[in-house]
């Protein structure tokens, strides 16, 4: 009966733990949010990989705004242009810069954040 249990504890922990690495993206875990409007397009960069192939990415460099209406420009890159006027919350740790960004609606940035946007 014992080892039953084990058994059932151990397959809960497994599958709990499956469902919090599909689920919980870590690049936000800790990190700052930062709100900005796509004003333009990126910049295009070609980096190749060791065998050869080219990879194309684009850098963004913006004003971002936190909660408070603070400011600060942020870089970071997309693997693709990204939309122009489209609103993003960047995710920033101090240690490594924008490490995730996530398109949102206007009326879900903060109030103060909103104001110092371009309309």
């Amino acid at each position: 009966m014992k080892k039953l249990i084990g058994f059932i504890v151990a397959i809960i922990i497994i599958v709990g733990g499956l469902v919090i690495l599909q689920n919980v993206n870590f690049n936000r875990v800790g990190a700052e949010q930062y709100y900005t409007q796509i004003t333009g397009e990126g910049t295009m960069l070609k980096d190749k990989d060791d065998n050869g192939k080219t990879y194309v990415s684009y850098e963004y460099k913006l004003p971002a705004f936190d909660k408070d209406g603070k400011a600060k420009t942020l870089t970071f890159t997309a693997q693709k242009q990204l939309r122009k006027n489209a609103y993003l919350t960047l995710f920033e740790k101090e240690d490594k810069g924008v490490t995730s960004y996530q398109e949102v609606k206007k009326g879900d940035i903060p109030k103060k954040a909103n104001e110092k946007l371009v309309k």
